[in-house]
């Protein structure tokens, strides 16, 4: 890695460890790979969660592979589990990469199963933000199964899009193309003129 990698790297993990830690004051974060950090809270969960996790972490190294740094967040609030019969906006999102929150959806449907992912994806990022009362950007990285044409996924996000004016970004990885994109939602809004 040069320099300004390195330089990079370092300012990831402490933006990342920042706003997770701000997020989750009284969690501790444990190192899971090179650049991938678990709350410790997360490890000791059923079998069925640790195979969630442990599927998110796949898709993470997707971007850690790349220099980013991950923080996977705690599925509870103040010690609290979160009701699974709840509304997915009042569920939160998996991640702090990069200091951003990040939820991690895995596509392998239609263009209406992209669309509700990506919905859903976007409604729990806010919902985190609001729940700590905390303006920050939020993302969403999509990695998608499906063979969509890039053009065709940036079109259905965009308008996913509509009538928002949150700040972030859709992260898409095309398992079959192995391409990574990244699109503002600026970019994004802009394709549909709102």
């Amino acid at each position: 890695m040069t320099s300004n990698n390195l330089e990079l790297t370092q300012l990831n993990t402490e933006k990342s460890l920042y706003l997770a830690s701000t997020l989750f004051p009284h969690e501790e974060w444990m190192p899971h790979g090179e650049r991938i950090f678990v709350a410790k809270s997360r490890l000791y969960r059923s079998h069925k969660e640790q195979a969630k996790l442990y599927r998110e972490i796949a898709d993470v190294r997707i971007l850690t592979g790349r220099g980013s740094v991950a923080y996977f967040l705690p599925e509870r609030f103040d010690g609290e589990e979160i009701a699974r019969n709840e509304e997915p906006h009042s569920m939160h999102a998996d991640t702090v990469i990069d200091g951003v929150i990040v939820e991690i959806k895995t596509v392998s449907g239609n263009r209406a199963t992209l669309g509700k992912s990506f919905r859903r994806g976007y409604k729990q990022g806010r919902s985190l933000l609001r729940k700590h009362l905390i303006t920050a950007e939020h993302s969403v990285f999509l990695r998608v199964f499906t063979p969509f044409s890039a053009d065709s996924v940036r079109a259905k996000i965009a308008g996913e899009l509509k009538n928002s004016t949150d700040k972030g970004c859709c992260i898409c990885y095309f398992e079959a193309a192995e391409e990574l994109y990244f699109w503002t939602y600026d970019e994004l809004r802009a394709i549909i003129g709102k």
